[in-house]
């Protein structure tokens, strides 16, 4: 009897580890096709210095300003990658003017590329981390802490023309490009369950676990 219930111990956890496998690699392969669709906006300060903070978000200002228009009406990703080249070299100027303005003489650094990021949170939409599209300007050494948001969909934009995130723009705009289960997943108001639900499943092979010790002492 111990022998069968052990072989039955050995399979129901064999079961719940491998759903809790193939649910971390759908996670994963969910994580990198909503990354695809999405283009990351990062301003990096020269140091984290008050006045280099402060400088980062003036930079910021004027570049949006600019942008704005040109990439409000982006249909997808890969037009929006174009927009950016595009455009490149003004924004750079527009940010190097900026910066003198200010009177500093930091060089200023545009580029477009895939990066790895941490979790970060933007209103209501929580981005996973992974690997992502981002636009960056690096001001001077780029030492200092960084601004973000997402400038595909043109989430940034909501800052400049309400001072603030309206959640009702970020989540149309994010519905507007993602898959209902992508926008799941970055939905930060839904969180609390899905990582309620990884919990109990792992509580879930513990037991099966702690019983199983128990059955074979």
């Amino acid at each position: 009897m111990k022998k069968v219930l052990l072989i039955f111990s050995v399979v129901v956890l064999g079961i719940f580890t491998a759903y809790y496998f193939l649910s971390e690699v759908k996670n994963n392969q969910l994580q990198s096709d909503m990354a695809s669709k999405i283009i990351r906006f990062h301003v990096i300060a020269n140091s984290d210095s008050e006045s280099d903070q402060a400088l980062k978000l003036k930079v910021r200002d004027r570049v949006l300003e600019y942008m704005a228009p040109k990439l409000k009406s982006s249909k997808d990703v890969e037009e929006s990658k174009k927009i950016l080249e595009q455009n490149n070299g003004e924004i750079l100027k527009i940010a190097s003017s900026e910066i003198s303005r200010e009177g500093y003489s930091y060089k200023v650094e545009g580029t477009l590329s895939k990066v790895n990021f941490p979790i970060k949170t933007y209103g209501n939409i929580t981005l996973p981390q992974g690997q992502y599209e981002a636009y960056r300007i690096i001001i001077g050494s780029g030492q200092g802490q960084n601004w973000w948001c997402v400038m595909f969909p043109p989430l940034c934009f909501v800052d400049i023309t309400k001072g603030q995130v309206s959640y009702a723009e970020t989540e149309n705009d994010m519905k507007k490009v993602l898959t209902p289960e992508e926008y799941k997943m970055v939905d930060n108001t839904l969180m609390g369950s899905n990582k309620k639900k990884n919990i109990k499943l792992k509580l879930k092979i513990l037991e099966v676990l702690k019983n199983m010790k128990e059955k074979n002492n």
